[in-house]
């Protein structure tokens, strides 16, 4: 809930590539309302699981070169949202910086943890089949959530680990490490003071 006090920690992104065409805009203060159009189904439920379990408002619409392949979208949505986050935080004076959780989906259990540090790194660790299929029509690799979140750390300047504790059906095991990642944020992002959370006074 903001105040007269609150920092308006909003950010809008636009980018158009040969291959892309992306318009967003994010506040990470909303409600969890999240409208996404991407032109992949999954990764449209994908995507939209950060705003409402990070509690932003989001709001994404994506044209790629689908009849070539997803990566482009893929790839291209992380680092937009990723370059909208690391707008909204500015310098990140108060924001609590860290966060974990192990998510659950039925029979799959996500390990997240992050640190806004300004640093990008991932460490995924996301065990799927040998055999996974592609999800939703048009198809979505289930490889291209790795190259998601690493386009989504790198322009966000995070430190991203996720790994898989248990699992099998691989809608599931995309799920949680989505669900897993909000809900990381939604703490990671919280303001509970007044001061850039490091010893560097910058983050």
């Amino acid at each position: 809930m903001r105040d007269d006090t609150t920092p308006n920690r909003r950010a809008t992104r636009t980018r158009r590539t040969r291959e892309t065409a992306i318009e967003l805009a994010l506040d990470l203060d909303g409600g969890g309302r999240a409208e996404v159009s991407t032109g992949l189904p999954f990764l449209d439920h994908m995507v939209a699981q950060l705003g409402k379990h990070g509690g932003f408002d989001l709001d994404l619409k994506a044209q790629g070169d689908l009849n070539v392949d997803a990566h482009h979208t893929v790839e291209d949505v992380g680092i937009v949202l990723g370059e909208a986050l690391a707008s909204a935080l500015g310098d990140k004076a108060g924001v609590r910086r860290f966060a974990s959780i192990s998510l659950p989906l039925d029979e799959a259990l996500v390990d997240v943890a992050l640190d806004l540090s300004g640093r990008p790194f991932l460490a995924y660790e996301v065990e799927l089949a040998p055999d996974a299929g592609p999800l939703g029509q048009p198809p979505f690799d289930p490889q291209l959530a790795e190259e998601f979140w690493r386009a989504f750390a790198t322009s966000a300047g995070l430190t991203l680990h996720l790994r898989t504790r248990s699992g099998r059906n691989t809608h599931h095991i995309l799920e949680a490490s989505f669900k897993g990642v909000a809900r990381a944020l939604r703490d990671a992002v919280r303001v509970e003071g007044a001061e850039v959370p490091s010893t560097k006074g910058s983050l």
